[in-house]
This record gives structure tokens, C-alpha cells and sequence, in this order.
């Protein structure tokens, strides 16, 4: 959930009289990035795994923290 959006729920709330008990970030961190310069690869899930032409197999480049890393905090 973007910050705008949940102002804007917090706002619809106040407004109305009601109150919010519970939030739930399922999404939090997937507006993460890796540090500058950071390289994080990993292997591909199962049913994706390809080999190279050189025989071997191949891996992914993370482009943004999974939840789950270390990284995925920042």
C-alpha cells in the first residue's frame, strides 16, 4: 500500500468516526531496493531451470529485495 493510500483511508476513517484496529502490510516489502552497487542472485524455482550453452545451469539476478532477505528490511 503506497503512503498516499493509507492517508487517505486514515483521513476517510477519521471523517466517518471510525477507527482502524489492524493493519496488515502484505506488500511492504516490495517497494524496497537493493543498495547501490549490491548484487544478490539466487536460483530459479523449480519448473524454471535452464542450462547455458556452456552446460551450466543458469541463475537470476535479484532486482529488488524478496521478502524473506536479508536485504528486504531496508
Amino acid at each position: 500500500m503506497r503512503a498516499t493510500s493509507l492517508r487517505t483511508l486514515a483521513a476517510l476513517a477519521v471523517k466517518r468516526g471510525m477507527s482502524m484496529r489492524r493493519w496488515d502490510f502484505v506488500a511492504a516489502y516490495l517497494q524496497g531496493d537493493l543498495e547501490e552497487g549490491e548484487v544478490v542472485y539466487c536460483r530459479p524455482p523449480p519448473g524454471y531451470e535452464t542450462t547455458g550453452a556452456d552446460g551450466k545451469t543458469r541463475v537470476c539476478r535479484i532486482l529488488k529485495p524478496v521478502y524473506g532477505m536479508a536485504q528486504a528490511g531496508r
